[in-house]
């Protein structure tokens, strides 16, 4: 299928991408950086078509624009903004789409539901109270952005309790290494310096958003993609 090769391109350059930033070279950012959500975008656009794919095609693309921009983000405040911006919108929109999800008949375990939510609940306040005294006028954009992030979290976990295997996994650990990253870039920008911080935060994004797109196809698909 056309869309397999769009996905094993994204794996292959991926990967190559990663090693450049292990080995330093962070200065080739913008030729490489770019290219890699829209072979996601591609591998979507070109599978059987199923009644969430415009959401999960414009949140790749929200995700895409985000990218981008933060490339320019040394160069001024208001680069870092409205990618975050970008990334906020991509969150709302994977929120919206674990939301339509076809709810399996699986009947939710209420006592497992309510202590990943407390985890979760944890995750934002702890980070929170850390960020907080550091992100001077980006206080209520951050605290927005990581609210967001943590219930698109809680809707992926909700899904993992109530989706078929193993699509429900894919998913799940998609939005967690999604929320890692960002954890970290926050961490990296706003409190402490983190070694190898672009090779962490990119090879736990390209993950992500890769598990999520194979998570929802798998969900939305009889045949298993391979």
């Amino acid at each position: 299928m056309k869309n397999v090769i769009f996905f094993k391109i994204y794996i292959a350059f991926s990967t190559i991408y990663i090693l450049i930033l292990y080995l330093g070279y962070e200065s080739l950012d913008c030729f490489l950086k770019p290219a890699l959500i829209p072979l996601l975008i591609l591998g979507v656009y070109f599978s059987k078509k199923f009644r969430t794919q415009n959401i999960l095609l414009t949140a790749l693309l929200f995700s895409w624009i985000g990218d981008v921009v933060l490339l320019f983000a040394d160069i001024a405040e208001i680069y870092f903004i409205l990618g975050l911006v970008s990334f906020l919108l991509s969150h709302l929109l994977y929120l919206v789409l674990f939301n339509k999800q076809i709810k399996e008949k699986i009947k939710r375990n209420a006592v497992i539901f309510m202590i990943g939510s407390i985890l979760i609940g944890c995750y934002l306040i702890g980070m929170l109270s850390v960020l907080l005294p550091s992100l001077g006028d980006l206080k209520i954009p951050v605290v927005v952005y990581a609210s967001i992030i943590s219930i698109m979290l809680l809707f992926a976990y909700n899904g993992l309790l109530i989706w078929k295997k193993p699509a429900n996994q894919y998913v799940f650990f998609g939005a967690l290494f999604f929320v890692i990253s960002d954890s970290i870039l926050a961490l990296n920008k706003f409190h402490t310096p983190i070694k190898k911080s672009s090779f962490i935060i990119m090879l736990t994004y390209l993950v992500a958003q890769y598990l999520i797109v194979i998570g929802i196809l798998k969900l939305n698909s009889k045949k298993e993609l391979q």
